[in-house]
């Protein structure tokens, strides 16, 4: 299979070894500790009742879908280094946009995927309609894009520069 850019997940080397990390953890060790807590809540008896077994078979699901979003995300991995401190826009980058050229009324956030950070940071998808148009446009320059419901939005790149977690 040929991979777009589309179905790419731009990864820096220390994301994708966290991301493989959490996943073998997932895949081993987490797999048989549920499995015993699957059991020892089945030895209690009555399942239709049993709490214990429903959270357990509950966290379990959560695991197994996490599992296969990760795999799913490393499958699709490129792993490169962080972008360049050029001021032109490109997925790694923390960036600052103002719309319709008011500096007053400005937004920041990653283009990135959004496994790439665990905090309250904006993420945008350098896919997303914004992504998209702003991947490649330097400090100073503009780019209209399409809202969902159709209007055009215009961004004026304020700032872009590496993300360093």
């Amino acid at each position: 299979m040929t991979q777009t850019s589309d179905d790419v997940t731009w990864l820096t080397q220390d994301h994708y070894n966290k991301l493989k990390a959490e996943l073998e953890q997932l895949s081993g060790p987490w797999r048989i500790e549920i499995a015993q807590k699957i059991e020892a809540a089945r030895e209690e008896g009555d399942l239709k009742e049993n709490a214990g077994y429903h959270a357990a078979k509950d966290d379990q699901g959560k695991g197994e879908a996490r599992i296969r979003q990760l795999t799913q995300i490393l499958e699709r991995a490129k792993v490169g280094e962080a972008p360049a401190d050029s001021g032109v826009v490109a997925p790694g980058m923390l960036v600052k946009v103002a719309f319709d050229g008011d500096l007053d009324d400005t937004m920041e956030f990653l283009l990135a995927s959004r496994e790439v950070v665990d905090g309250g940071l904006d993420v945008y998808s350098p896919q997303s309609p914004l992504g998209r148009a702003i991947t490649g446009k330097a400090v100073g320059e503009d780019a209209t894009y399409e809202l969902p419901n159709g209007r055009k939005a215009t961004v004026k790149i304020v700032d872009a520069k590496p993300f360093t977690g």
